[in-house]
């Protein structure tokens, strides 16, 4: 009877150790793969780590710089205010319409909320300058002259939970349509040049977290739910000109009965004559 109760814990505590042996080994093993230089990868015919991706270097648009606005459609929406309860072209639900009726910019002025048709999902809208920059590897940064805005825009990670609503919310950014098997490889980069790197690509924004606003000046609103998905694309014409075009899709279940889009245009700058920095007007 002592020697079956016994014989399975000695079988268990070899076992156990076996293990931990087996453990130790294969954290050791992968501390060695870490620490390895790629080419030691190279030499058992397997391919090196993957490198933390940098979106300022695999970039595959030169968005910095500054831009001003073309207004190339809705003139009449953009350049002048338009009449309270004119919100044609926007789908507004029957919430919607009530609320644009509602306008009063006096009152915005008084509430200290004449910023409100500068918000995200409506500044690229708006007839404006824009200075485009990189902030830090991870983040660009769009000022526009028009309300003085600042927009940052985050290449991954998420909205910080329990965040702030903000006139331009928080905006999470990202390459898209980049070609593979070239335009991620961080070696080929280093190794080739920057000439190297494929010119398709563009890059998609996404909005959340935004303050309640209007997508015009005259009071069409959005709500704090709504989200901006935005779609930056550039290119250069044969006579130098460089254009960089916005497409925003706004979607908000609370105002509007379909995602609201548009497609803004704006036309490099040499430098930064014109920029001229003024407060958000009601009106």
């Amino acid at each position: 009877m002592i020697i079956l109760a016994t014989m399975p814990e000695r079988g268990s505590m070899k076992l156990r150790t076996r293990h931990m042996r087996g453990l130790l080994w294969r954290l050791l093993f992968l501390a060695l793969c870490v620490a390895a230089p790629p080419h030691a990868w190279a030499q058992f015919g397997y391919p090196p780590p993957a490198q933390p991706v940098n979106p300022r270097a695999i970039a595959p648009l030169d968005l910095t710089g500054y831009w001003v606005s073309i207004i190339t459609e809705d003139w009449r929406w953009r350049m002048i205010t338009p009449d309270k309860g004119d919100y044609a072209s926007v789908p507004l639900n029957t919430e919607g319409k009530r609320v644009a009726d509602t306008w009063d910019p006096a009152k915005d002025v008084a509430s200290g909320a004449q910023c409100k048709s500068y918000g995200a999902a409506a500044i690229m809208r708006v007839p404006t300058r824009l200075h485009i920059t990189w902030d830090d590897d991870h983040t660009l940064r769009i000022i526009t002259d028009a309300g003085m805005q600042t927009r940052l825009l985050h290449f991954g990670g998420e909205p910080p939970q329990n965040s702030k609503p903000q006139w331009q919310g928080y905006s999470v950014a990202d390459w898209e349509g980049l070609r593979q098997g070239g335009m991620f490889s961080l070696p080929t980069i280093l190794r080739e040049g920057p000439q190297q790197r494929a010119p398709e690509g563009y890059l998609k924004v996404t909005t959340t977290h935004m303050r309640t606003g209007y997508l015009r000046k005259n009071g069409v609103p959005y709500s704090a739910n709504a989200v901006l998905e935005e779609f930056f694309d550039s290119f250069t014409e044969p006579n130098g000109d460089t254009w960089l075009v916005v497409t925003s899709i706004v979607t908000d279940p609370q105002y509007l009965y379909e995602p609201f889009i548009t497609s803004s245009h704006f036309k490099k700058l040499r430098d930064a004559s014109g920029w001229n920095p003024e407060p958000c007007e009601a009106k």
